[in-house]
């Protein structure tokens, strides 16, 4: 690369380093005062990571995580609106590592973790995104909850996002992001699909769920689709999108071959 090119590695982010890095490279494009350009890659290489002992809690990573690669442009161009796909509208991370529970949960209790701090990041998410009938609800319910303990009202998020890229950590971890949001199995569909067809490809899983979507030419112009993603630490990562024009398959698409196959019912 020429010598002006600034580089930025990140690393220690699991699954989670995709959705964080392409928002690195949105602020540091906002803060430039330049027109620019990011090229933002992410993989997975489960080579240096492969487990070769008998316990069976060790082998689930060799189980579901695969090789995975995807990259992206991200700019900050006005001239390039008409031919890019999606706008960044807003983006939320937390990062839970001062809790013990949390920091460890990369090799013990990650589901628990996963819905305790997935509410916490919701809490921050949902005033920016939710309509305010939604809002008005989330406000009544903490309201009664105050004078009589009930069951927590649960926002609507498909009020606000058509489409979601939820986190494809693993079969558990996605049923438990829907028993969280209270999502139909529409919904968690591309991420269940993805996690059969690809498996866990850690930080570039949201890309290849995203090519589900392009594949099925499911996104129409001024819809806005949610990306999840979780990583060690334990750091939550939510990035929200505007389509820009109508989503189409293009002949890179990884799920061109198979497109034709999914959904399926089995889970």
């Amino acid at each position: 690369m020429r010598t002006n090119v600034k580089t930025y590695n990140l690393s220690g982010m699991g699954c989670s380093s995709g959705v964080i890095a392409i928002d690195t490279a949105a602020r540091v494009l906002r803060s430039s005062g330049k027109v620019q350009n990011a090229l933002v890659v992410v993989t997975e290489s489960i080579t240096l990571n492969w487990y070769n002992g008998d316990s069976r809690p060790m082998l689930v990573t060799n189980c579901i995580f695969r090789v995975g690669c995807a990259a992206a442009i991200v700019t900050n161009d006005p001239s390039n609106r008409r031919v890019s796909k999606m706008e960044l509208v807003d983006s939320v991370r937390t990062h839970h590592g001062s809790d013990d529970s949390a920091y460890r949960a990369a090799y013990q209790d990650l589901t628990r973790v996963a819905a305790v701090h997935l509410r916490q990041h919701i809490k921050i998410l949902a005033p920016r995104v939710l309509p305010l009938s939604q809002l008005i609800h989330c406000a009544y319910s903490a309201a009664a909850n105050s004078e009589k303990p009930l069951k927590p009202f649960i926002p609507d998020f498909t009020k606000a996002f058509q489409h979601m890229c939820i986190h494809t950590g693993g079969k558990a971890v996605i049923e438990n992001v829907a028993r969280v949001l209270e999502l139909s199995n529409e919904v968690t569909e591309p991420a269940r699909m993805s996690l059969n067809r690809f498996g866990n490809t850690s930080s570039s899983l949201v890309i290849y769920e995203l090519a589900y979507f392009e594949a099925k030419k499911r996104a129409k112009k001024g819809d806005k689709m949610w990306m999840l993603a979780f990583g060690t630490g334990f750091k939550v990562g939510s990035l929200v999108w505007k389509w820009l024009q109508d989503s189409t398959q293009e002949l890179d698409n990884p799920w061109v071959d198979c497109i034709e196959d999914y959904p399926f019912k089995a889970w």
